[in-house]
């Protein structure tokens, strides 16, 4: 547990990480927790009317010692540089804020359109068993939708959206997967018509799980070996389903076939080597195993998309296509959306977007106890000269800050144009 302290504000010093004892609007600052990195937010803290501030030991880079005088501090600024200077983060705050509410319009706006769109995969499934021409119709409007959005934007975001609901997680797994896949094919400077056989091919790979029990899926132990092996039938299944569909593309059908082969033959169903796996299943093989890492099944432990990464690069390098792999965790960032992360400013905060053209400044959800959770700043890191630090698990965070930032257990994701 994290120490803190009450200190005056005479004894203020910097590298000290502080929490303001005042409500987030009755002062200029952007954020109510915060390392003080120069005198003058000293000097505007000590304006504020308030005799004390709550300091955190473990987050600062200074110690306290009251029993030593204290170090010779700069003289304060004159009375107008710091009246100046408050106004000027008064209206830079402002300005933060107006800028927040636009970046939560902008999410509610991706939220709906990600909606939309698991509704109609929800439609998709439930007629493809008896209408699979209607469903391979709507599933091909879907793409082209998709697709169009990709192709005729030049600054994407990757958002993180909500979790999924119960029993749903195959509408959410094979869109995250067609979403992902189209992105990274359209980084790869793929042909549109590759951009929505990729994509259409994604939306169906897992159609053979409709044929597996779900006393198999759903399973918490460890599955037998005639269970194993009825399991890693299921691309087969797909592909028997799909084949009833004359309107689904043929080109399309080895991502069905493929998406669990690796390029060393250690894959299933038929064991094939990289020199029988086309590019397209390869590219869905690795944004698969991407999202299976982070939503596995019963018997294995999910990891945070940064953990997932780290992963797919130590231990699936025989396995997958390395280049695309690199290009995945290119796209991502190093922090995909998701992630639990350690600001150089001190604060907890969850990764929440991140523009394809800016990754290592993606947008983060801080946490700060003054700000009411609904209000919560999804804050620019580069616009705010933050950093971050290194990324956590979130069972690490306390039990107070894990509720505020509410961590995903699906990670799933959905562009939009940054505005």
């Amino acid at each position: 547990m994290k120490k803190s302290v009450k200190v005056s504000v005479e004894e203020l010093q910097i590298g000290n990480f502080i929490k303001l004892p005042v409500s987030w609007k009755d002062h200029p600052f952007l954020f109510s927790s915060f390392k003080l990195k120069q005198d003058a937010q000293i000097e505007l803290i000590k304006r504020l009317g308030i005799s004390h501030v709550f300091i955190d030991l473990e987050r600062s880079e200074v110690q306290l010692d009251t029993e030593q005088p204290l170090q010779t501090q700069p003289p304060p600024k004159a009375a107008n540089d710091l009246d100046s200077l408050a106004k000027e983060m008064s209206q830079y705050k402002s300005e933060r804020i107006d800028v927040h509410q636009k970046m939560r319009r902008q999410l509610r706006k991706t939220e709906q359109e990600f909606d939309r769109s698991v509704s109609k995969m929800r439609s998709v499934v439930s007629k493809l068993r008896n209408r699979p021409l209607n469903a391979v119709n709507d599933a091909k409007e879907l793409i082209h939708d998709m697709s169009e959005q990709l192709l005729n934007s030049d600054n994407l975001v990757l958002h993180l959206m909500g979790d999924a609901k119960d029993d749903e997680g195959i509408y959410y797994h094979s869109l995250n997967v067609a979403i992902l896949s189209m992105l990274m094919a359209k980084e790869l400077g793929w042909s549109r018509a590759d951009i929505e056989l990729v994509g259409i091919g994604s939306l169906f790979h897992d159609t053979g799980k409709l044929k597996v029990p779900a006393s198999i899926l759903k399973k918490k132990t460890p599955l037998t070996p005639p269970e194993k092996n009825f399991f890693k039938q299921h691309p087969v299944m797909g592909e028997k389903i799909l084949q009833l569909a004359e309107n689904f593309p043929s080109e399309a059908i080895p991502i069905i076939l493929n998406h669990h082969e690796h390029l060393d033959g250690s894959g299933f169903p038929r064991g094939l080597k990289e020199k029988s796996l086309d590019k397209l299943s390869q590219l869905v093989a690795v944004i698969n195993t991407y999202d299976m890492l982070c939503h596995p099944d019963a018997q294995s432990k999910p990891r945070t998309p940064y953990a997932a990464l780290g992963y797919m690069f130590k231990h699936f390098k025989t396995k997958l296509n390395q280049q695309y792999t690199g290009n995945l965790i290119k796209m991502l960032g190093i922090y995909p959306p998701g992630s639990i992360v350690e600001l150089s400013s001190g604060q907890f905060a969850m990764v929440m977007a991140v523009n394809l053209n800016k990754l290592l400044f993606p947008r983060i959800l801080a946490y700060d106890a003054m700000i009411p959770k609904e209000q919560a700043p999804i804050v620019d890191l580069e616009a705010e000269g933050l950093t971050i630090v290194r990324c956590i698990p979130p069972a690490a965070l306390p039990e107070k800050v894990y509720k505020y930032l509410n961590p995903r257990e699906r990670v799933s994701y959905f562009f939009g144009q940054n505005s």
